[in-house]
């Protein structure tokens, strides 16, 4: 295989807390590879412990990218996302490394994967007329909006949701089409690469009760200071990682309009709802290999490198899985 050709790209797929890191870390150092996160709250500087960032000692020594590449005044997108991991792919294939992706967000690994649809640039000056629109209308505004421009999309974003709503209206005025149309249009797929893919099946009630015990660790490790670090920072409360699990119920905490223990109950139980969304977008996702268990579990990693010693077979060792 030569330069130009396609090289595996390992990626893991499951929902949180269940171990994507931990995965990643024990087959890079089995694999000589690099960890890329795929995670669109881990983008983000100064949101560390809610987003479940692994630290300096977690990652044993193995290089982690696109983490803490974004002000928490900067707004990610998909298309973002992928133009930056495009360019990290390519500096590892010039490193014959072997990229060991983590997607926890299903958009963002569709995006790289398969492509974007041409979407209009967004338009500040439309998106402030329409938070004014919000401000201005009852509940369901946008939502109704919507339905009107384009329903096929309206039926796919929640009504609450006000950044996917107010991003489906501007595109359909921008491009004067229906989103759902849009992204029916022509996609360019990720080149060069051949995605390797393993999905991680823990047992429901184990996940969850996971999910408990990692909030509770979270929180015993300073969460609650960090997000008044980053109040006190000047940050203001409008910026998007605000909008993550966790920072908006301590947020209110320091506040004083939630106590700490409803907190933490608010905040396991978006975790769980957060999981099974996961869950369903990532069982839709094409040629995952499925693992039952946890990612940090011995006898999984192993079946994992069982898998991939079979996918990546003929290759070198010393690049990691890349026959160069």
């Amino acid at each position: 295989m030569n330069k130009h050709s396609e090289l595996p790209l390992v990626v893991i797929v499951g929902p949180t807390a269940s171990g994507k890191s931990s995965l990643a870390i024990w087959l890079a150092q089995q694999l000589g590879g690099e960890v890329v996160a795929c995670d669109s709250t881990q983008l983000y500087r100064g949101f560390d412990i809610g987003t479940a960032k692994p630290t300096a000692a977690e990652r044993g020594g193995v290089a982690h990218h696109l983490i803490d590449v974004l002000d928490a005044r900067e707004e990610a997108t998909a298309g973002g996302y992928r133009e930056r991991a495009i360019g990290v792919l390519e500096d590892l294939r010039s490193h014959q490394k072997l990229p060991i992706l983590t997607a926890g967000t299903g958009l963002y690994l569709r995006a790289l994967l398969e492509g974007l649809a041409n979407m209009p640039q967004r338009s500040e000056s439309l998106r402030k007329r329409l938070r004014a629109n919000v401000a201005e209308h009852a509940p369901g505004h946008l939502h109704g909006l919507l339905q009107k421009l384009d329903k096929v999309s309206a039926g796919k974003i929640a009504p609450g949701d006000e950044q996917k709503l107010i991003r489906a209206i501007e595109v359909c005025l921008l491009a004067k089409k229906p989103l759902s149309q849009l992204q029916q249009t022509s996609r360019e797929p990720l080149r060069g690469w051949r995605a390797v893919k393993i999905g991680l099946a823990p047992e429901r009630d184990a996940l969850y009760g996971r999910v408990h015990a990692r909030t509770a660790t979270m929180l015993a490790a300073g969460w609650l200071e960090e997000v008044r670090q980053l109040v006190d920072g000047g940050l203001p409360m409008d910026a998007k990682p605000f909008d993550f699990i966790g920072y908006r119920e301590l947020h209110a905490v320091l506040q004083g309009e939630m106590k700490l223990d409803e907190a933490r109950v608010a905040i396991e139980q978006a975790t769980r709802r957060y999981a099974k969304r996961q869950i369903t977008w990532f069982r839709g996702e094409a040629g995952v290999q499925w693992l039952t268990g946890f990612g940090d579990e011995l006898d999984l990693q192993r079946r994992a490198l069982d898998y991939l010693d079979g996918e990546l077979r003929g290759a070198s060792p010393a690049t990691g899985g890349l026959d160069v």
